[in-house]
């Protein structure tokens, strides 16, 4: 029988609360009774988030290893420990990679893996100390390697590897974790990226539900009821978890596809030089990487 934990009175730290996925499980949670903090970029977005959800900002890049652990110290001096954790933070860039701006690659590789790394060591003892839950955000891109996501691709596939191994290491101790998988969600990041000249069609293009954007909303409530839950896993849609089950096909799918629309798009991305991260939240890591 599964055992639903009530989230009233749980500390919860999200990365990347600023805006997209962070901000909307931050005000559901809320609406629960959860206290939050929120942790990120874009300072006075990320203020203005706390403040719809009575909750603290504490504005760190998550690559930072001593803005990081200033911001969890902060999190447990002001409310006593840490019961959750949701390392969400994440950017994209489009490109191909025979052609794309090296920054801005190793950069999402950064902020989407290193970053989540570097949360969950940070956050770990106050975890333990609470027999708490982590939830790391992956994605369907995990699972599904399409063309122009090279980066993005690389670092959740390694996100949802680090938080298996993670699991197995702590469950010992009390801390359960588990692993989110979102299809395309209609944040700031997917929008931005579907007016790229370029990546936008191919995305769109591709065939059936593989194509579709799904309402953030859909995520807030299935994040929700995981932390309630402590689940292994998270999927949005539903039936991204049934594609994990054949995945080992996945590859012969898009190689069959890709011939379709990968020539042209390629040979437009290198004359072009249309590769960078995208969105409101990739030009706030790529001004964090400056400073």
């Amino acid at each position: 029988m599964e055992v639903t934990v009530d989230v009233a009175g749980k500390v919860v730290l999200i990365t990347g609360a600023a805006r997209g996925i962070g901000a909307e499980v931050a005000r559901r949670l809320a609406a629960k009774g959860a206290k939050l903090a929120l942790v990120g970029l874009e300072g006075e977005q990320l203020r203005q988030v706390a403040e719809q959800c009575g909750g603290q900002a504490w504005e760190a890049d998550v690559t930072d290893w001593q803005a990081l652990e200033t911001a969890v110290n902060g999190v447990v001096d002001h409310y006593g420990g840490i019961d959750v954790v949701v390392a969400n933070a994440g950017i994209a860039a489009t490109g191909f990679i025979r052609s794309m701006d090296p920054a801005a690659f190793e950069r999402v590789i950064e902020v989407n893996l290193l970053g989540v790394w570097r949360t969950v060591r940070t956050c770990l003892p106050h975890l333990i100390a609470s027999r708490g839950y982590c939830l790391v955000v992956s994605s369907l891109a995990a699972i599904v390697h399409i063309p122009g996501n090279g980066a993005y691709s690389a670092a959740k596939a390694g996100c949802e590897a680090f938080a298996d191994s993670l699991r197995a290491e702590v469950r010992h101790l009390g801390v359960d974790v588990g692993v989110a998988y979102f299809s395309w969600i209609a944040t700031d990041m997917v929008n931005s990226a579907d007016e790229h000249p370029v990546f936008g069609p191919l995305r769109s293009g591709m065939p059936g539900l593989a194509g579709k954007k799904y309402p953030v909303s859909d995520v807030g409530r299935a994040v929700v009821r995981a932390i309630s839950r402590r689940s292994k896993a998270v999927h949005v849609p539903g039936w991204v978890g049934g594609l994990k089950l054949l995945r080992a096909f996945t590859p012969k799918v898009v190689d069959r596809q890709a011939p379709k629309s990968v020539p042209a798009a390629d040979r437009e991305m290198a004359a072009n030089d249309l590769s960078g991260l995208v969105g409101p939240g990739g030009t706030a890591a790529a001004a964090a990487k400056k400073d």
